[in-house]
């Protein structure tokens, strides 16, 4: 992994497009263009929140590592391998409390499959879903909270699509 890699800015995946149209390269796709995004989060429970994500969600680990100036990881990857999670754990002290809940990482799974075994994963390590703070959710989606208190919604199809 690169140091450049390891410092990338943290942004939201949503906003991908957004910026690819206010620099004027909405025409270019993000390999064009050599975007990539990587949500960053600190936590004290790097293996139990590696369990949820990794086993109960079913993302694939990208990358990790360890001692670096105190800190170890794991990165996951998204669907597209330019958008992925990571979460730190520093030696000293990682504490991240977990914001209100309605700030979410929604995951959307287009197959009926992939989402209903996400949703049996995570039920088999014992994470019911949870009553979220938008009825939206709740009509379209499961919620369920990481060991941390971070909320994220499973919908079964796709972002763009109209209810």
């Amino acid at each position: 992994m690169t140091r450049r890699n390891f410092l990338m800015t943290s942004v939201a995946a949503s906003v991908a497009p957004a910026l690819a149209h206010a620099v004027g390269a909405s025409e270019r796709s993000n390999d064009e263009q050599g975007i990539e995004i990587r949500v960053a989060r600190p936590t004290d429970k790097l293996p139990e929140v590696l369990a949820f994500y990794r086993d109960g969600l079913g993302l694939p680990v990208i990358g990790h590592f360890e001692g670096h100036s105190g800190y170890s990881g794991v990165m996951l990857g998204l669907p597209d391998p330019r958008c992925h999670l990571e979460f730190t754990h520093f030696d000293q002290g990682s504490p991240c409390p977990a914001p209100t809940k309605d700030n979410l990482l929604v995951l959307y799974m287009p197959d009926l499959q992939t989402h209903s075994a996400a949703v049996a994963r995570l039920r088999a390590q014992g994470h019911d879903p949870v009553e979220p703070e938008n009825p939206y959710w709740k009509e379209h989606c499961f919620t369920f909270e990481d060991p941390d208190g971070w909320r994220v919604v499973l919908c079964h199809g796709n972002a763009f699509t109209r209810r």
